[in-house]
């Protein structure tokens, strides 16, 4: 069969060094007994090596192009194709309440997404591993103090050890991006509930980080009830986002949960 075009709207550049794909597909080897979820395989360069580790494995494929091309050249994952956008997909139809991993090239247009995605089902997905735009992957394992630390940063290290495997140069690809392309792992950590308002929390963090050049002290402000000023004479609010660590955001959450007249300790 003819193989795939690469799809503008998808974002799809398809990567065509073997010798990556395998690198990338042997991330997931200290979880080989989960299922295992590929998003967006097209034309299968990661599948083959994610089949050959005898993993159970579901691909998940918007493109028919691509969809078709694996049914004809992957027998083997007969049943196991879903035609669908990954973002909308209900993933506990697929798994139910169990664990499982997620793997993939991802479209670079809908990295921030995805991640936002895993976050939304961190109590089931155990591992997630992949490559994506150089810049996101740089920011999602950035630590406090870094310029690229940031909303992802805070959010995804709450709940996952992080590391950033390795950069990916453009020629590699087909047809090649504009940018390097960067490998990183999340493992799900021991976290199982944050000691704050987690909701909170992330309405906090997007704010902080929102007007990350201001102080906590001034983008915060919008976050206290009219009025209410004492907690803002706190040391924490002199500080900008991109210094505060992921417990030092707990902390402030249940400042402002505080203040709202809340329990710090509402789910």
């Amino acid at each position: 069969m003819q193989k795939v075009r690469a799809k503008k709207s998808l974002g799809q550049h398809f990567l065509v060094d073997l010798d990556i794909a395998e690198r990338i597909a042997l991330s997931l080897s200290g979880h080989r007994q989960l299922p295992v979820l590929e998003v967006g395989p097209g034309m299968g360069v990661l599948t083959q090596f994610l089949l050959r580790q005898g993993l159970d494995l579901t691909v998940v494929e918007l493109d028919r192009d691509s969809v078709a091309y694996l049914n004809t050249n992957f027998p083997q994952l007969a049943g196991r194709i879903i035609e669908a956008d990954f973002l909308k997909l209900d993933l506990k139809q697929i798994y139910g309440d169990r664990p499982f991993c997620i793997i993939g090239n991802y479209p670079y247009n809908i990295s921030s997404q995805i991640l936002f995605k895993v976050l939304d089902y961190k109590d089931q997905v155990v591992c997630c591993s992949g490559m994506f735009q150089r810049e996101v992957a740089q920011r999602v394992a950035a630590g406090p103090g870094s310029k690229t630390y940031g909303i992802l940063s805070v959010l995804l290290q709450a709940w996952y050890d992080i590391e950033y495997l390795f950069t990916v140069d453009e020629h590699v690809f087909n047809p090649p991006p504009k940018v390097k392309s960067g490998v990183i792992r999340l493992t799900r950590n021991q976290v199982q509930h944050l000691d704050c308002n987690e909701r909170l929390m992330r309405t906090v963090v997007k704010t902080a980080f929102g007007q990350r050049r201001k102080t906590l002290r001034n983008s915060l402000r919008p976050l206290l009830p009219p009025g209410v000023t004492a907690p803002l004479e706190r040391p924490v609010f002199g500080l900008r986002p991109e210094q505060l660590s992921v417990a030092q955001f707990i902390e402030l959450t249940n400042i402002i949960n505080e203040a709202q007249g809340h329990n710090p300790a509402a789910p």
